[in-house]
């Protein structure tokens, strides 16, 4: 039903953060501040997405969305998906691993991990 997105930047990277469900209604606010992202130049995006508790297939596609327009201008796409988080564990961890997709991300388990260049992603 609610969706909170507070974005930040931390050294070349934009993070933002989301909390609450990414379906149909609240993922076009989404989508929408990764494109605003885009159009203000950023080219390399975190999204953390480890206090998501709830996302459907409109959620998802926004996520592969994301890492289409990122790709199509050289830019870096990195997801925050915690193995603990959202309260009993990274909901969209397990719904983009059933999905067969997590191997399109890079993802960290946090935002220090995903802003380091140098830190290597978890494995799918």
């Amino acid at each position: 039903m609610t969706l909170k997105v507070n974005e930040g930047v931390r050294g070349d990277w934009a993070v933002v953060s989301v909390s609450g469900e990414m379906d149909l209604v609240t993922s076009p606010a989404l989508r929408q501040r990764v494109h605003d992202a885009v159009a203000d130049g950023r080219r390399s995006l975190v999204l953390d997405l480890s206090d998501v508790l709830f996302c459907d297939s409109s959620g998802v596609g926004v996520l592969i969305a994301a890492r289409r327009l990122i790709r199509s201008c050289q830019g870096r796409l990195r997801l925050i998906l915690p193995a603990q988080g959202a309260v009993d564990g990274s909901h969209v961890n397990r719904v983009l691993g059933a999905l067969g997709v997590r191997r399109l991300f890079e993802c960290y388990p946090d935002v220090a991990a995903a802003t380091d260049d140098g830190a290597q992603p978890l494995s799918a």
